[in-house]
C-alpha cells in the first residue's frame, strides 16, 4: 500500500497540522498523527481555540477553578489556551529531537488586535514564550507594517517565530529581512542560533478566492480561463525569492553560526471552490525545505489520493510570471488583492478573538452560578468566530 504521505515527506514538505483541541490531545489523537501520518507540527489560531473549547467538557475543571479564582477572562484564555499548546508541544517533543529542533513545533498566535502596535506585540511575543516554556513553540506574529520590528526584536530575544497573514511578494522580502536581521542581533546578544527557529506562513486559497471573485465580475472567457492559477503563481514566486535570500552570503555567515533557514510554510491549503482538487494546495506546492500545514481532512485526502510529482515549484517561474501578465491583461489589480486579504485576515482573527473572548467570559459566569457544563455557554460565540475566521 503506498505511503502517499512518506513520499510528501522524502519530497522535502513537512506535515503540519491545522488544528488543535483538549479532546485531540487526551484522546491521544495528535500523538496517533504523529505516529502514523508523519506530522510533524501544529499550528492554531483563535478560531480553532473558539471551537475547541466550545466542544468539550474537558475545559471544565479548569474554567471552574479559573472562575474560582476571580480571574480576568484575557487571563483565563490565556491560560486555556498555554495549557493545550503545552501539552502538544509535549507530543510532538519526539518529531522535534528527531529532526534536531527544525520540527516538532507547536505555534500560538499573539492576539490579533496588537496586530499593528510593535512594542505590545513583542511585549507577548515574550509572556507567551515565559508561559508555554517549551523550546518547540512558536509565536504567531502577523506580517503587518508593525509586525516586521516585532519579528526583528522578538527572534532576538531567542523566541521561535512563526510569522502569519503573508499575502504578498514585496511583504515576504520584508519578512525575510526581519528574519535576518532579527538572526543576527540574536548572535550579537549571544543567543545559540541553533536554538531559534522561524517559518514564513505564506497564505494561498484565500488568494484564489479573492482573484477569481474579481475574475468572476470581469466575466469574460479569458478572465474565467484564468481562476484557481493566482495563488500557486504566487506561492511558487514567493519560492523563487526564498531561494534567493537563502543562499546569499549574509544567510551564509548565520547558518556558519548554526542558524536554520526561515522555512516557507503554505497555509490556508484546503480549497474553498469545490470544483478544485481537494488536494491542490499541497501536490502543486512541493518543494524542498517548506511546510504544508493542512486541517486533518486534507490530511487524510492526501494519504488517500494525493500524487507526489517531485519539486512542482522550481523552474515553474517564468509561467508563473505569465499568470500575473495575463492577469493584469484582465484588470486585476493584485496590489489591492494583497491589501484586501492582509486587512481581512487581521480583521477576520481579530473578530475570531473577540468570540473566543467572549464564549470564554460566558463560560467563566456559567461556572460561577454552578450551572454545571461552563463550556456549553461558549457554543455559539464559537459557531460566530467560525464563520468570522475560518481555517486558515
Amino acid at each position: 500500500m503506498t505511503d502517499r504521505l512518506s513520499e510528501l515527506t522524502a519530497a522535502g514538505v513537512a506535515v503540519w497540522l491545522d488544528d488543535l483541541s483538549r479532546v485531540r490531545l487526551s484522546s491521544g489523537g495528535l500523538d496517533q498523527l504523529r505516529r502514523e501520518q508523519h506530522l510533524v507540527g501544529v499550528t492554531t489560531n483563535p478560531t480553532i481555540f473558539a471551537k475547541a473549547l466550545s466542544d468539550a467538557d474537558e475545559y471544565n475543571w479548569q474554567l471552574r477553578d479559573l472562575a474560582q479564582r476571580g480571574v480576568t477572562v484575557e487571563e483565563a484564555v490565556r491560560m486555556l489556551t498555554t495549557y493545550d499548546v503545552r501539552w502538544a508541544c509535549d507530543v510532538m517533543r519526539p518529531a522535534y529531537d528527531a529532526s534536531g529542533g527544525v520540527d516538532g513545533r507547536v505555534s500560538i498566535e499573539v492576539d490579533p488586535r496588537l496586530a499593528y502596535e510593535t512594542e505590545k506585540t513583542v511585549a507577548e511575543a515574550k509572556a507567551l514564550w515565559w508561559l508555554v516554556d517549551r523550546p518547540n513553540l512558536y509565536i504567531k506574529i502577523p506580517a503587518t507594517e508593525a509586525g516586521l520590528p516585532a519579528i526583528t526584536a522578538t527572534l532576538a530575544e531567542g523566541i521561535s517565530v512563526n510569522v502569519t497573514l503573508i499575502f504578498g511578494l514585496e511583504r515576504y522580502s520584508q519578512v525575510m529581512e526581519a528574519f535576518l536581521a532579527g538572526l543576527e542581533h540574536a548572535k550579537a546578544n549571544g543567543h545559540d542560533l541553533s536554538k531559534i527557529g522561524s517559518v514564513a506562513s505564506f497564505f494561498v486559497s484565500r488568494v484564489d478566492t479573492e482573484v477569481d471573485k474579481r475574475l468572476e465580475k470581469t466575466g469574460s472567457a479569458e478572465a474565467k480561463a484564468l481562476r484557481g492559477k493566482a495563488a500557486l503563481a504566487n506561492a511558487r514566486l514567493a519560492y523563487e525569492r526564498y531561494a534567493e535570500v537563502f543562499s546569499s552570503g549574509r544567510w551564509q555567515a548565520l547558518a556558519d553560526a548554526g542558524a536554520h533557514p526561515q522555512r516557507p510554510l503554505w497555509a490556508s491549503t484546503s480549497t474553498k471552490n469545490p470544483d478544485y482538487r481537494d488536494v491542490i494546495y499541497v501536490e502543486e506546492l512541493v518543494a524542498p525545505g517548506t511546510v504544508n500545514t493542512m486541517p486533518e481532512p486534507v490530511i487524510h485526502a492526501y494519504a488517500d489520493h494525493g500524487e507526489t510529482r517531485g519539486d512542482a515549484v522550481t523552474g515553474s517561474y517564468t509561467e508563473a510570471r505569465q499568470v500575473f501578465a495575463d492577469l493584469t491583461a484582465q484588470g486585476i489589480d493584485f496590489d489591492d488583492v494583497i491589501e484586501t486579504l492582509e486587512r481581512e485576515g487581521v480583521e477576520k482573527f481579530a473578530v475570531s478573538w473577540q468570540e473566543l473572548l467572549d464564549g470564554v467570559r460566558d463560560s467563566l459566569e456559567a461556572a460561577t452560578q454552578g450551572e454545571g457544563q461552563p463550556n456549553r455557554a461558549a457554543q455559539g460565540h464559537a459557531q460566530a468566530a467560525q464563520q468570522a475566521g475560518g481555517n486558515a
